[in-house]
């Protein structure tokens, strides 16, 4: 795959008048982390941007930029606004476009009209709408409607950030957004919008907002500052916090796709100069922030329509990291530019390794959502799961290490192998034990299922890392304390994972691990019961349940996901909906008692009733248990001694990595 180029990946395309050398786009992300109180930009931000310029991309979009702060006051520092301190956000800004014109990038700032009724509690300090409409997150707030002046000073604030924007150095800015469900989607979908006035009523009432923000850029930047919008031609809403799922047949409450060609020839109409597409909404959110249960490239069917309607270009993102699938997706038109935005948060070099000819060293994201959308919502701050620098590139980089020391890994899942490659490209000598006969720990069950396919493309990555960087591998090699007595190593790193926990259930025989089922050391058979509704109980359940068996979840707590489940509730939402639609059986506040000739016993708490259910065999995917017995014994044999990853604590592979990111960094 190295020799592999995709030419029209490479080849320029105009926005307007403005040239982008490729096809390229850094999509805009939320800005957690990047910006001042005063709404500049911070020293992080200008990495965080500069070093995707710097990677290859060739256009640059930070997200979700406040035009004001009074009528929708959010907490700061947490977006830019150029309106609060225009001097500094220009002195800030500058700085950052020059860099990334260094790299012949063009960079786009995204202009944000807010939240409306999908304010984040706690960051949003006021509720508003196109109408008065319940709040997505507050169940007892009413949005209160905008006033026409309202809607004016809004109009205004656009083109006084488009125009601080210009004199900062951008190339031209987007709208966010007729899209998602935000501020100006609202105004556009019917079903939010309950106006008798100028901005209500018909589709382009309805759509006057945004039209009225392009019209107004345009006159006080002139026509040939490119504005571009970000949209989505399909709502996916069914109701009220409710989504469609991939293949459900529903009546559509947001905006249908006859609606959304319809929406799309206005937009296009009243001057904006390219559409960034997708599809969904807060009401849906795992369209909008696809986890790893949606199609690769699930925008493309929507935007080939989208295509179709309009002259100008289209941008798409939405897991359209495979070069393969993009430079498919630009042959057969379906869209004109691909936008990448988690994807280059795990590896921000993807276009220049593609157009290397060197697309199987591209680091993988496995949109778990962890580090990005998921922290960006708890911690107000983005990063990545599988790369510890996304968002701290200057603060986290690599340097060589001031004395070469020998250094040795003991455990070869991710945390060791991060640990191991970290350590080699700093200039150690690295020697890597590994019990078993292959690298990647509970993450070779974990990425089994089809749906977890970037799991195990980050262990062949790894892999290829770790023989580059000439780390020593010894796999089928147990390590004891008296290995060190031969060794003597300067450094010794503990990595050595965890163990499925298991008990026995009386009169059962045919119990197994999740991991031993997913490993398919054990067959589940027909029909099976999953004790355990964590992410690992879940993902077993839907896997199976893909396969045509029959499954059953049975959960202690009061709802599935309830203890350490996905920090996203993009990808919680998703895959708890998707159980229900599968028809998979959950029992919550229920434990197995027994099992009899005629099935499990499930006894139920609340009720304290039983329910028997005939299955071939019991599924445990309790959780697991950390693997420390080797620390223990050398803990204070060896003086520098590090314990890592889930041997240290069971938790996730974000936290391995960045375990092993943060204790490589600094031998």
């Amino acid at each position: 795959m190295r020799s592999k180029h995709y030419p029209n990946l490479f080849e320029p395309i105009k926005i307007g008048k403005v040239e982008i050398k490729n096809r390229y786009m850094l999509a805009p992300m939320g800005p957690g982390g990047f910006c001042n109180a005063d709404g500049s930009f911070n020293e992080r931000g200008v990495e965080f941007y500069v070093e995707r310029a710097r990677g290859g991309a060739g256009l640059i979009m930070p997200g979700v930029t406040k035009v004001e702060n009074d009528i929708e006051p959010c907490e700061l520092p947490m977006m830019p606004c150029p309106t609060l301190n225009p001097v500094n956000f220009i002195k800030t800004a500058r700085l950052m476009t020059e860099r990334v014109h260094s790299y012949d990038a063009k960079i786009f700032l995204q202009l944000s009209a807010g939240f409306g009724r999908v304010g984040i509690p706690g960051l949003v300090k006021t509720a508003i709408g196109p109408s008065e409409i319940p709040h997505r997150w507050l169940p007892d707030v009413t949005c209160r409607a905008l006033t026409i002046e309202e809607i004016r000073t809004y109009i205004r604030k656009f083109a006084d950030s488009a125009e601080i924007c210009q004199k900062a150095g951008f190339d031209g800015v987007e709208i966010h957004a007729v899209h998602e469900g935000y501020l100006l989607d609202q105004f556009a979908i019917k079903f939010f919008n309950r106006r008798t006035d100028a901005y209500g009523g018909s589709l382009e009432k309805r759509l006057r907002f945004a039209t009225d923000i392009v019209k107004a850029i345009k006159v006080r930047c002139g026509q040939d500052f490119p504005v571009t919008l970000r949209y989505s031609i399909k709502s996916f809403i069914k109701d009220w916090l409710k989504g469609g799922l991939p293949g459900e047949e529903f009546l559509e409450k947001g905006r249908d796709i006859e609606e959304g060609i319809e929406a799309a020839k206005l937009l296009e109409a009243a001057g904006y100069d390219a559409l960034n597409g997708d599809v969904g909404s807060y009401d849906s959110w795992y369209w909008s922030h696809p986890p790893m249960y949606q199609d690769k490239g699930l925008y493309l069917p929507y935007n080939e329509i989208l295509k179709q309607a309009v002259d100008i270009p289209v941008i798409t993102a939405g897991r359209m990291d495979d070069p393969e699938l993009a430079s498919r997706a630009i042959a057969e038109g379906k869209t004109d530019m691909i936008g990448l935005g988690r994807p280059l948060l795990a590896d921000a070099d993807i276009p220049n390794k593609v157009r290397a000819g060197q697309a199987d060293t591209i680091r993988p994201c496995l949109s778990c959502q962890e580090g990005c959308m998921g922290r960006l919502a708890k911690y107000t701050m983005i990063s990545c799961a599988v790369n510890p620098a996304a968002g701290r590139e200057r603060d986290y980089a690599l340097t060589p290490a001031l004395k070469k020391k020998h250094v040795v890994i003991v455990g070869g899942g991710v945390a060791g192998m991060e640990a191991a490659r970290v350590a080699a490209l700093r200039g150690h000598q690295v020697d890597l034990y590994e019990a078993g006969d292959k690298l990647g720990g509970v993450v070779l069950a974990g990425g089994v299922p089809d749906f977890k396919e970037d799991d195990l493309a980050l262990l062949d990555w790894y892999r290829n890392e770790l023989q580059d960087n000439q780390v020593n591998i010894h796999l089928n090699t147990p390590v004891s304390r008296d290995t060190f007595n031969d060794i003597r190593p300067d450094t010794v790193v503990i990595a050595t994972g965890s163990q499925a926990k298991k008990f026995d259930i009386p009169g059962a025989s045919q119990v197994y691990t999740a991991t031993d089922v997913l490993l398919g050391h054990q067959n589940a058979g027909e029909s099976t019961l999953i004790i355990g509704g964590g992410l690992v109980g879940c993902e077993t359940a839907l896997w199976l349940k893909n396969q045509g068996k029959q499954v059953y979840i049975v959960e202690r707590e009061d709802e599935l996901l309830s203890l350490a489940g996905p920090l996203c509730h993009a990808n919680s939402d998703m895959l708890l909906e998707l159980l229900d639609y599968k028809n998979v059986q959950v029992f919550t506040r229920s434990k197995v008692t027994e099992q009899t000739n005629d099935g499990v016993v499930i006894y139920h708490q609340d009720s304290e009733t039983k329910t028997l259910v005939p299955v071939d065999s019991v599924i445990l995917a309790i959780g697991y248990d950390s693997e420390r017995h080797l620390y223990d014994q050398i803990k204070y044999e060896i003086p520098d001694i590090h314990l890592i990853g889930d041997s240290r604590k069971v938790q996730n592979i974000m936290y391995a990595i960045w375990d092993a990111y943060e204790v490589a960094r600094n031998i």
